[in-house]
């Protein structure tokens, strides 16, 4: 996400003509757009995309179990 908004900032700036990015090679403005797109691949190549999924699914049920065992409490 950080390379997205760094790739979005870069990229108004470039358009807007604001130095010294206006100055910089449309490579180097455009590159986070790169990584970023790297990024998700290897994220969801090495299964740590499904791994942080499985991690909040498993903190949702224990928070859901939680709530039903103070509810039962009272």
């Amino acid at each position: 996400m950080y390379l997205l908004i760094l790739g979005i900032v870069l990229l108004a700036l470039k358009w807007l003509q604001i130095v010294p990015v206006a100055e910089w090679s449309w490579l180097w403005v455009l590159s986070p757009f790169a990584a970023a797109a790297l990024w998700w691949a290897l994220a969801d190549a090495t299964g740590y995309t499904a791994r942080k999924v499985a991690e909040k699914e498993k903190e949702e049920a224990r928070a859901r179990a939680r709530k039903r065992k103070q509810a039962m409490e009272q």
